[in-house]
């Protein structure tokens, strides 16, 4: 008899080890850099809430377009440019239904915590004072062409872009600036409200570049059940009220 009821205890506590993976579901989540800090809390309320998972794929949204373009097992992607996101959308690599604009953020220039510099946003080569100024890819990454955009905007690229380190996405280049060895960054406002060793020390008009909007989509070869669940859960109040706190707006 001690001998079956082991077996039984076992047994049962075999089938809950086998069966618990069973019942969740796992989305997979390709989504900008920048979305790492919000998104990271928001997919810990979603286990909170549902007992699933989202697993997060962070990097320049470029890149993480590419990835998926090859099959990579993406289930959503969310782009920090409209490029991208119409790049994987004219090669049907999205469901073009259930695209939206999740998000916009802020073009900001950054400096360390303990910075003391005077700063004029049209004079940044003077404040550099020889330092280097970290930026986003500038061909790929939507960050760095944003940056681009403003600092050609402000008849500034010309002068600056000796001055230029470029890092293949944006909290790269907000690490230079944390471990100083760039003087100033260009990134979103949402990377500066990640990192409190940096301060905002000017901001770019919005008229200056595009405007910055993170559009969101179910891939085209998504497998996950929780696709169209998590998709939405992202645009709930719980969820917005994170990105918010995190330095997001809401798009117009």
């Amino acid at each position: 008899m001690v001998i079956l009821a082991r077996l039984s205890a076992a047994l049962l506590a075999a089938s809950l080890i086998f069966s618990t993976p069973a019942m969740a579901d796992t989305t997979y989540v390709y989504a900008a850099a920048s979305l790492k800090t919000a998104l990271d809390a928001i997919g810990k309320k979603w286990l909170e809430t549902t007992g699933n998972t989202i697993v997060a794929v962070y990097g320049a949204s470029g890149t993480l377009a590419k990835h998926i373009e090859n099959a990579a097992p993406a289930d959503i992607f969310i782009s920090a440019d409209l490029d991208w996101m119409n790049y994987l959308e004219t090669r049907n690599l999205i469901k073009s239904a259930t695209r939206k604009n999740l998000l916009t953020n802020r073009l900001v220039v950054i400096a360390p915590q303990d910075a003391t510099q005077v700063f004029d946003i049209l004079k940044i080569v003077e404040a550099l004072n020889g330092g280097k100024i970290a930026l986003a890819d500038v061909n790929s990454v939507p960050a760095g062409k944003y940056a681009k955009s403003a600092l050609l905007s402000t008849g500034q690229w010309a002068a600056l872009e000796p001055y230029v380190v470029m890092q293949d996405n944006v909290r790269s280049a907000l690490a230079l600036v944390v471990r100083k060895e760039a003087s100033l960054a260009i990134v979103y406002a949402s990377d500066a409200t990640a990192e409190p060793a940096t301060k905002i020390i000017a901001v770019f008009d919005e008229q200056n570049h595009p405007k910055i909007l993170y559009p969101a989509a179910i891939t085209t070869a998504s497998t996950s059940a929780d696709s169209t669940a998590v998709l939405d859960f992202l645009n709930t109040p719980e969820s917005k009220s994170i990105f918010l706190a995190n330095g997001f707006l809401n798009p117009p």
